[in-house]
C-alpha cells in the first residue's frame, strides 16, 4: 500500500467529488510543455493559467513521482490545487512529473539526495531542479507576480521539501505535509532500522517497475500476489530474501535491491535524509502532519523540529490534526476507527489554516496569525495554539511497570524481577486482529485486546485515573532486557484503556495511542549493529514519536511490549545477521525478559501538559 495507493485514495478521493472539469475549462488555459533543466534534462510540466488578466497571479506548484495527468492539452483535471477553496481564488497552477518518473527524462533516485556543493551543470538534484523550474516559469508565463508556493502530501511532501535548501528567490512558501524525511530512522521503509515488510512489499510492487523511457503509463504491476490473508502470505512467504524469487521481484526493482542491500544507517540512507540540509530556512513554512499517519508521522514531526532547531526564530508552522495519510484533504473528516472529533477537522484545516496561508503569503491577501504549532488533542476533541511544540509547560513523568502488570509512578524495590515470553519467528504477534489483505489502515487506534490476551506480550496497567491526564509531547520508552538470542525487536506500545459502555457482553477498548518499533542490534548505534549477548542484561530506549492525547478521569494508562509485530514489520530471526540474507533455518525462538526491578526499572516516560498557564 504504502505512499502511492493511499495518496491516490484520501487526495484523490475529494477531487471526484469535487466540481467537474467545466470550471477549469473555463477559468484556466491549460499548457503541456517541457521545462530542460541545467543538465539538459527535461521534465514534463503542466501549466494552467487564469484565464481573467485583470491581475498578476502567483504559482502554486506540486512536484510529483505519481504523474501528472490528464495528459494532453484538452485533458483537463478535475481539481487544482490541495482544496477547491484555493482553486477558486486562482492561482496559475503547476504540475511537474519529476526527474525519471512518467513523462519526464532522467533517473528517479527515490528520495533524492541533495547536493550542498555543485560544482557543475551535472552536480543535480530536486532542489536544483526546482530552481530551473522557477527561472523558466518566471521567463514563460506571462501575467505572474513573481512569487511561488510549493505543498504537496507524502512524496510530493518530500518534493516540497527539497525546494527549502538553495531556494529560488520567488518561492515565498513552502507546505511540505507528511513529507518524507529518514527511510531508515521513522518514515516508510524503516522504523530504528527495522523494516516495514508489508507497505513495501505492495508499494515497490507499483512504484519500483522500472522504465525505458518518459511513459504515460508503467503498464502494471511487476507480478500478482493475490491474498486474503496477508499475516498467512507473509509468513508462508518466509525469510525477506525469498522476496527476489522468480515469483516476485527477480532483482528487477532497483529501488528493493537497494533496500535490501542497505540493511543499515549508511551513506545510502544517510544522504537521503533532507532534515540536515535544512538550515537558516527564511521562507514561510507550514508542515503538516496527521496523528494516525502509519507513512510519515516521523517526517512531518521531524521536519518541523529540523527547520526550528537550525534556523531559530524562522517563520516555521506545525498543524497536527487526528488524521491518517493525508486525511487533511479529503472533504471530510470527523470520525476514525471508534474516535469522534465532534467537528470536520479537514475542513478546518484547509479554510483556516492552508488557504489563509497561501493566500497571505503569495497574494498579500488577509493576514496570518497562528501560532508555531496548531495541534488537536485526541481524548479531548480540540484545537491547541501553542507558541512552540514540543511545549515546555510539561512534567516529564515515568510510569515503572511493576509486579503483576501493573504501571505506576514507583519503581520496584526488589533487586531482581522480571517478567518474561517466548518470541517464536513461527508464531508472529501479529499487528492486527483482523484478517485482511492489505494493511488495516486502522491499525494505529485500533483494539489491542488481541494483542493482550497472548503469552508473548507483556501488559502493564495503571490504577483507574482519578484525573484527566493529558499527554503532550515526545513519548520515550525505557527498556531494561535480555534475550537468549543475539538479536531482537521491541515493540512499545501505549494504550487508552477506554471504560466498556453499559451492556451485557461489552468489555473496555484498549485503544492504541502510539507504538514504535526498534531493532535491537541498533540499540546504540544505527551504522554500526552491535549483538546481544545471550543472558545480559542491556537498555534499549525506543522513541515513539509525540503524542497530544488525553487519558480521560476513569481510564486506564496501559503499555504493551513485544518483540513481533507482523507482518507489518519484517520477522527478526533473533540472530545477529544480515536479515536480508538469512535463511529459513536463521530463525530461532528466544526468552526475552523485561527487567522491572531497582535498578532495571522499565517504563516509559510520559511529558504531562501542566493545566496551570496552559496555552490554547
Amino acid at each position: 500500500m504504502k505512499k502511492l495507493i493511499l495518496f491516490f485514495s484520501v487526495v484523490f478521493a475529494s477531487a471526484v467529488h469535487a466540481q467537474t472539469g467545466d470550471f477549469i475549462r473555463d477559468n484556466f488555459t491549460k499548457i503541456d510543455t517541457t521545462i530542460t533543466m541545467r543538465d539538459g534534462v527535461k521534465l514534463y510540466t503542466i501549466i494552467y493559467v487564469p484565464k481573467d488578466q485583470s491581475e498578476k497571479y502567483p504559482f502554486l506548484i506540486q512536484r510529483t513521482p505519481y504523474s501528472v495527468a490528464p495528459y494532453g492539452r484538452d485533458n483537463y483535471a478535475r481539481r487544482l490545487g490541495p482544496n477547491e477553496a484555493l482553486m477558486h481564488e486562482k492561482y496559475i497552477f503547476v504540475y511537474q512529473d519529476v526527474r525519471g518518473r512518467y513523462m519526464s527524462e532522467g533517473h528517479n533516485q527515490e528520495a533524492t539526495p541533495f547536493i550542498p556543493d555543485k560544482k557543475s551543470n551535472k552536480d543535480v538534484d530536486e532542489s536544483s531542479d526546482t530552481y530551473d523550474t522557477m527561472e523558466w516559469l518566471l521567463k514563460n508565463i506571462k501575467n505572474n507576480n513573481g512569487r511561488a508556493g510549493l505543498y504537496g502530501i507524502s512524496y510530493p511532501g518530500f518534493y516540497a521539501t527539497t525546494s527549502l535548501p538553495d531556494a529560488h528567490p520567488s518561492i515565498k512558501a513552502v507546505s511540505p505535509q507528511a513529507p518524507v524525511t529518514d527511510e531508515f530512522i521513522g518514515d516508510d521503509a524503516n522504523h530504528n532500522g527495522a523494516f516495514f515488510l508489508m507497505d513495501n512489499f505492495d508499494f515497490m510492487n507499483f512504484y519500483g517497475k522500472e522504465r525505458s523511457g518518459p511513459t504515460q503509463n508503467y503498464g502494471g504491476t511487476l507480478f500478482n500476489a493475490p491474498r486474503t490473508d496477508a499475516y498467512k502470505f507473509f509468513l508462508e512467504l518466509g525469510p525477506v530474501k525469498n522476496t527476489q524469487s522468480e515469483k516476485y521481484f527477480n532483482h528487477r526493482s532497483y529501488i528493493w535491491n537497494e533496500y535490501l542491500e542497505h540493511d543499515t544507517y549508511d551513506d545510502y540512507w544517510q544522504k537521503r535524509n533532507i532534515r540536515q540540509h535544512l538550515k537558516s530556512v527564511t521562507i514561510p513554512t507550514l508542515v503538516v502532519g496527521g496523528w494516525f499517519d502509519a507513512e510519515d508521522l516521523f517526517g512531518a514531526l521531524h521536519t518541523f523540529e529540523a527547520i526550528e532547531k537550525q534556523g531559530p526564530g524562522t517563520n516555521n508552522y506545525l498543524v497536527m490534526g487526528p488524521w491518517t495519510h493525508g486525511a487533511w484533504a479529503r472533504d471530510g473528516w470527523a470520525r476514525f476507527g471508534t474516535y469522534d472529533f465532534g467537528s470536520n477537522t479537514s475542513k478546518y484545516f484547509q479554510d483556516s489554516l492552508q488557504t489563509v496561508f497561501f493566500n497571505y503569503f503569495l497574494k498579500d491577501k488577509g493576514s496570518w496569525n497562528m501560532t508555531k504549532a496548531t495541534m488537536f488533542e485526541t481524548g479531548g476533541n480540540k484545537w491547541h495554539h501553542f507558541d512552540e511544540w514540543p511545549v515546555t509547560n510539561t512534567e516529564l513523568k515515568t510510569f515503572y511497570f511493576g509486579e503483576g502488570g501493573t504501571l505506576s509512578e514507583s519503581k520496584s524495590k526488589s533487586s531482581e524481577s522480571f517478567d518474561k515470553y517466548i518470541s517464536d519467528p513461527a508464531n508472529p504477534v501479529p499487528y492486527t486482529g483482523k484478517v485482511q489483505a492489505r494493511r488495516n489502515n486502522e491499525y494505529m487506534v485500533e483494539d489491542q485486546s488481541f494483542a493482550a490476551e497472548r503469552k508473548d506480550v507483556m501488559v502493564y496497567r495503571s490504577p483507574v485515573l482519578k484525573e484527566d491526564i493529558t499527554v503532550a509531547g515526545p513519548v520515550v520508552a525505557d527498556l531494561f532486557v535480555s534475550t537468549t538470542g543475539t538479536d531482537a525487536d521491541f515493540i512499545v506500545k501505549l494504550i487508552d484503556v477506554v471504560p466498556a459502555p453499559e451492556g451485557k457482553d461489552a468489555k473496555p477498548e484498549q485503544r492504541m495511542v502510539r507504538a514504535e518499533v526498534m531493532r535491537g542490534k541498533f540499540r546504540n548505534d544505527y551504522v554500526h549493529p552491535e549483538p546481544f549477548v545471550p543472558g545480559e542484561s542491556t537498555k534499549v530506549k525506543i522513541n515513539l514519536n509525540d503524542v497530544l492525547h488525553t487519558f480521560k478521569k476513569g481510564h486506564r494508562i496501559m503499555v504493551q511490549v513485544q518483540s513481533s509485530w507482523f507482518p507489518l514489520v519484517d520477522m527478526n530471526p533473533q540472530k545477529f545477521l544480515r536479515i536480508p540474507e538469512a535463511n529459513t533455518e536463521d530463525f530461532q525462538k528466544a526468552e526475552i525478559k523485561i527487567y522491572r526491578d531497582k535498578t532495571r526499572s522499565s517504563g516509559v516516560l510520559l511529558p504531562i501538559l501542566k493545566q496551570d498557564g496552559e496555552k490554547n
